[in-house]
């Protein structure tokens, strides 16, 4: 049950470099061409917790590649193929160094920013009067800087993004049309399977000709929060806390634990039940964002499956 890829060190064909980051590792090959290996590592607050999620790369990766092939009609993506359920291979990509975070609901960090008082978030007004889970009277775009590894995202605004030369004004338009294209096509996918996307981020690269395309993942549990549809409504009248299926509720235990990424805060005991009751969880966000049943994949010896799987195709698409 437990057994997990935590790390990687692979070392494939044409490979030419190797990049951790927290949850995926990258290795970049030759003509441009990168493998994302996917790992069952989570992290929460922007760190990394010490024990992984057996299949929660799996989940994540298939989650993702589902919703890719679903969306790249109305926005490009770094796609290729994907020859195990842990790994995705695609094109090479300058990334831009922001997240574009929508929100649809004033939920998670918005939330929280807004019991505190705030009613401006990265340059966007909130309006007075809502209470936790509402919902906008339309998506607002709330940008994030994209962190190094072990550091914190940090809330920006489009005019600081602009000013400081982040990202020219012509670039952030097309990431934020992208943006909202890829969130209304998000949010009719999960309506049509009962869920609500409360909120997600997105992100953006540009490839070697300067095309701009999504890269990462998209519309998973880590990156995106959902709400169930049925009750919704209801429990909102009541205000009581929405059905929801996102990674908030690993937040939501370890802050209960009092931890919060916080210097000088230690991360709390994840012990063997509470490791099998993640990995449940992650398989049942599996299935009802995607209506489809999960099939866990062969995890006696995972590394040599994923480099097996990985090599094989590699050699397929270099023609050796």
């Amino acid at each position: 049950m437990f057994n997990c890829i935590t790390n990687s060190n692979f070392n494939f064909s044409f490979q030419e470099l190797i990049y951790k980051g927290k949850v995926r590792d990258v290795y970049y090959l030759k003509d441009n061409i990168i493998v994302m290996v996917v790992s069952d590592r989570i992290s929460a607050f922007d760190v990394v917790l010490p024990r992984g999620i057996p299949f929660k790369g799996q989940v994540l990766n298939q989650i993702a590649v589902k919703m890719m092939n679903e969306t790249n009609d109305i926005v490009p993506n770094w796609l290729i193929a994907s020859p195990d359920p842990n790994v995705c291979i695609g094109h090479l990509c300058i990334p831009f160094k922001i997240e574009m975070v929508i929100r649809n609901y004033l939920s998670g960090h918005a939330a929280r920013q807004y019991k505190k008082g705030e009613r401006t978030l990265c340059g966007v007004k909130m309006p007075d009067g809502m209470k936790e889970n509402d919902k906008f009277p339309e998506p607002i775009i709330t940008p994030a800087t994209k962190a190094d590894f072990g550091m914190h995202d940090e809330d920006i605004s489009k005019e600081d993004i602009i000013r400081r030369g982040i990202i020219s004004l012509d670039d952030y338009e097309i990431l934020e049309k992208y943006t909202r294209l890829l969130f209304k096509k998000g949010s009719e996918l999960a309506n049509e399977r009962g869920l609500i996307l409360v909120d997600t981020k997105y992100e953006f690269g540009k490839t070697k000709e300067g095309k701009i395309v999504l890269i990462d993942e998209i519309h998973t549990p880590d990156s995106s929060r959902y709400f169930y549809s049925d009750g919704y409504s209801k429990r909102q009248m009541k205000s009581e806390p929405q059905k929801q299926l996102s990674k908030e509720f690993v937040r939501q235990w370890l802050i209960s634990n009092n931890f919060q990424g916080l210097e000088g805060q230690k991360v709390p005991n994840m012990s063997d039940e509470y490791v099998k009751s993640v990995s449940d969880r992650y398989i049942e966000l599996y299935e009802n964002i995607t209506s489809e049943i999960f099939i866990k994949s062969d995890s006696n010896n995972i590394k040599n499956r994923i480099f097996t799987n990985t090599e094989n195709y590699l050699k397929e698409y270099f023609g050796v």
